[in-house]
């Protein structure tokens, strides 16, 4: 199984795990990394080490940030190679997808692929949507 890290800016990466965990139940290989502000780079990067070292099980560890640039992200970014995927942008249904798309027999790049198109697939502007929904039903 895809280990997990979600590494944020606060205490987003936390509430996160948990909201997903509130609505699919208990998610496996999971950890997240909360930068809060005066950690040092140092520090914050040890973090994350430790949280990829301890959901690593051999298939790779996929990292999710907040935002590509941030500090979360370039650190994660010095991890990237065979065993590790960074996909930045992260969302609560990213997460929920990760629920069911970490199998055993699925690689760390096709899950990775595959958040990065769902996360993006549930970023909606709605009123557009629920005006082509009712343009669709005249």
């Amino acid at each position: 199984m895809v280990g997990l890290v979600v590494a944020t800016h606060g205490r987003l990466a936390e509430e996160l795990l948990l909201t997903a965990e509130g609505i699919v139940g208990r998610l496996e290989r999971c950890e997240a990394v909360s930068i809060v502000a005066g950690a040092s780079m140092d520090e914050a990067r040890e973090h994350i080490a430790q949280a990829v070292k301890r959901v690593d099980q051999g298939d790779g560890v996929l990292v999710l940030t907040d935002m590509f640039g941030g500090t979360p992200a370039n650190l994660a970014l010095t991890f990237l190679g065979d065993k590790l995927e960074v996909v930045t942008g992260v969302n609560l249904p990213m997460i929920m997808k990760l629920a069911t798309a970490r199998g055993e027999d699925v690689s760390l790049h096709s899950v990775a692929e595959l958040v990065t198109a769902y996360g993006q697939k549930n970023i909606t502007l709605a009123s557009e949507l629920l005006r082509t929904r009712a343009r669709s039903r005249t």
